[in-house]
């Protein structure tokens, strides 16, 4: 027989998916809903938690549940769809360069005239060929932190990275402390893993590593994820300081660290990275698809020796081998200088959009680096993102919401905006179509008469 909640869980679901209950609108209380129904307050945060995970509602702290519109397709990451062609994307980054498929094809050509071409028919060392390891380790020295190329592993992508140390390093079950809000793709892969995020809430400086402190203490937490140079979403670039009092913890509650640089590249001369101030610990993950192709599945996960061997055994049971092809491609690009002037002028370029964002964005408040591919709006108290986001899909705008980088219970009024895949041009027109439908949310103020 079925539990009597349930009935109430699927009287909600039907009532949501038929329109009864309409997008935005607000549920009952959590004790409202127990004294309508009979059941106990436990029962009915049990039947708002069922809503919530099957995607139908969002519950919001101090302001009670809200019903999700759920004709939008998911907003970012893994889960996304495909967007339409005739629909500008500004929900994913991959900057790309004019001239860079002229470089591929002229790449392409001189590997083919090689004599190393039939090695790439073969399988390959599973953390890569030695040789290009050097000269990937050698691309990656500065500000003190220089990798061996022993203990580096050529993997197809950091995603990739991401996946292998979590499969490796970590168990279903285990803790693992990220900021409030994170990458949406760690986010995915812990969920496949297993994995329990703990939220170290965010303030403008980073994470609240007093409340990470309190967080070690109170629970076994295994392992530490961050993104300390040019944070996705919120932009920051944590200081010598702050990274030394992340290794510090680390190592008095013996915490691995997951350090996530897909975007240190960006900022020209940043700290050193945490690697450098607990090696014996962290797994330091990048890769070269933001600076160069996102097409290029090439990426490197730096650890100490003995996290290797069950890391190459992760690449094994996973990919077995990084393509030797699009390493052998990457690691010619480095030696010429490619690599390099394809990160300088990407520096350049997400700083002109970072500024076409603030002339266009006007008086929104938003939060961002002024290097970075992306920008953070928050809402103003009483707006909904899951509407703005509606609204900009009439016009043909993909954005997302804060659902897929929160780790919280209680998932901000936010709007997630990547920079970096659209011509000037569009970027221009589409984040003053941003504004103008964020200002009418926010204030009934319409900015045109279409929006």
């Amino acid at each position: 027989m079925k539990a009597r909640y349930k009935s109430i869980v699927d009287n909600f679901a039907e009532a949501i998916r038929c329109g009864k209950r309409t997008a935005g609108s607000r549920l009952p209380t959590h004790r409202q809903l127990a004294s309508a129904e009979h059941i106990s307050l436990a029962t009915a945060t049990r039947v708002y938690n069922e809503l919530e995970a099957m995607g139908l509602v969002s519950g919001e702290t101090g302001r009670g549940t809200f019903v999700r519109d759920i004709s939008l397709p998911p907003g970012h990451g893994v889960d996304q769809l495909v967007v339409a062609t005739d629909i500008l994307d500004l929900n994913f980054n991959y900057p790309s360069l004019p001239g860079q498929g002229e470089l591929l094809r002229d790449a392409l050509r001189q590997m083919a005239a090689g004599g190393d071409i039939e090695s790439h028919l073969r399988y390959q060392p599973h953390a890569g060929r030695l040789a290009e390891r050097e000269i990937i380790a050698r691309h990656l020295t500065r500000s003190g932190f220089r990798p061996e190329a022993e203990n580096l592993l050529i993997v197809n992508g950091a995603q990739h990275g991401l996946t292998i140390t979590a499969m490796a390093l970590l168990k279903p079950g285990d803790v693992v402390a990220v900021d409030a809000l994170t990458y949406s793709g760690f986010k995915a892969l812990a969920a496949l893993c297993h994995l329990e995020l703990v939220a170290i809430p965010c303030t403008a400086e980073g994470p609240d590593l007093e409340v990470l402190r309190q967080l070690c203490t109170r629970r076994q937490v295994r392992a530490i994820y961050t993104m300390p140079t040019l944070h996705n979403p919120l932009g920051w670039v944590l200081d010598r300081q702050q990274r030394k009092a992340i290794a510090d913890i680390a190592r008095q509650h013996d915490l691995l660290i997951i350090e996530d640089a897909a975007y240190a590249y960006l900022i020209r001369r940043p700290p050193p990275p945490l690697a450098f101030f607990a090696p014996e610990r962290t797994v330091y993950i990048t890769g070269f698809s933001k600076n160069v192709a996102t097409g290029l599945r090439v990426g490197v996960a730096i650890c100490p020796a003995h996290y290797r061997p069950a890391l190459e055994r992760a690449i094994r049971a996973t990919a077995w081998n990084t393509p030797s092809l699009m390493t052998a491609l990457v690691c010619s690009w480095i030696e010429d200088g490619t690599v390099s002037r394809f990160e300088t002028l990407k520096r350049r370029d997400a700083r002109l959009r970072q500024s076409i964002a603030r002339e266009s964005l006007g008086p929104l408040p938003s939060i961002s680096h002024p290097d970075a591919y992306f920008i953070w709006l928050p809402l103003a108290e009483g707006a909904r993102a899951d509407r703005v986001v509606k609204a900009l899909l009439e016009s043909h705008i993909s954005v997302s919401t804060a659902e897929p980088f929160s780790v919280s219970a209680s998932v901000p009024q936010a709007i997630r905006i990547a920079l970096g895949s659209v011509s000037i041009d569009n970027l221009r027109s589409a984040l003053v179509k941003v504004r103008e439908v964020i200002e009418f949310e926010q204030y009934g103020l319409r900015g045109s008469d279409d929006v």
